[in-house]
């Protein structure tokens, strides 16, 4: 998905390691497996999470799971970050999906506990590149929310097709289907992917931040609901966006013929 950075600007003001728990098998001393990266410059207000755990094809394991966890928490509290971007550091892979490895040495209990924390991470950041659900093939299901969510982009009878056969699409599929937004040719440097998401997250950040975050909600929990209910939450979202002053500059700035400067306030 995110891939190495090809030509970045100034990634400056790395936010530094994220404390976190350790299991036992844990290296004592490492670097940190999730880093958070303020972008400067024209690019202030995106933030990026890099994802380092190069061993591991960037699994998710426990450390990985608590560190990214925690960059989250903390990153919902920043009022100055607009728009998140999620990096592989390591080349060629963006996310290898659960560590099975680590998986093994866990009681049953203990697997229980890590697959409910990792359903919470996936329901803070819906994920989808080669991609696909191959739990089945390793005499597993999805655990972590994933047969829940494929329906609802795909529809039933796809979801139960990719999971039951554990298929892998590539990104070109994936886009076909519209699990994807878009799907790009690799370059040499391999970031590709990295540079079209910038351009994305360069085309969201000048635009109201209220506004964005509030038709987020609108569309995440409307979609969970009917479309009576759905428009419910509209109207309540709207309603909240109503005494902004970042609407009140959208307006003048409609009215006087200039680019509008939000705020988030």
């Amino acid at each position: 998905m995110l891939r190495s950075l090809a030509r970045a600007p100034r990634l400056a003001r790395p936010r530094g390691p994220l404390p976190a728990r350790r299991c036992a098998s844990a290296a004592a001393a490492r670097d940190p497996e999730i880093q958070v990266r303020a972008l400067e410059g024209p690019d202030t207000g995106i933030t990026e999470i890099l994802m380092n755990r190069p061993q591991a094809r960037n699994a998710l394991g426990y450390v990985f799971v608590s560190e990214l966890l925690e960059a989250l928490a903390r990153l919902r509290e920043d009022r100055q970050v607009r728009v998140l971007l999620f990096r592989s550091a390591v080349k060629g892979v963006f996310c290898a999906g659960a560590d099975l490895k680590e998986r093994e040495q866990m009681s049953e209990a203990e697997v229980g506990v890590f697959v409910q924390r990792l359903r919470g991470l996936m329901n803070e950041i819906a994920s989808s590149a080669v991609m696909g659900l191959i739990e089945t093939t390793r005499g597993l299901l999805p655990g972590a929310g994933g047969t829940q969510r494929l329906p609802r982009c795909l529809g039933v009878a796809l979801a139960k097709e990719l999971i039951f056969t554990g298929r892998r699409l590539s990104g070109t599929q994936a886009q076909a289907l519209g699990l994807v937004n878009h799907a790009v040719a690799q370059n040499e440097e391999g970031s590709a992917a990295y540079l079209r998401a910038r351009e994305l997250a360069q085309e969201i950040l000048p635009q109201a931040p209220i506004a964005v975050r509030l038709g987020k909600v609108a569309i995440d929990r409307g979609m969970e609901v009917d479309i009576a209910s759905g428009m419910a939450i509209e109207g309540m979202c709207y309603a909240q966006n109503i005494p902004t002053r970042d609407r009140r500059e959208g307006m003048a700035a409609f009215r006087e013929k200039r680019p509008p400067r939000f705020v988030g306030e």
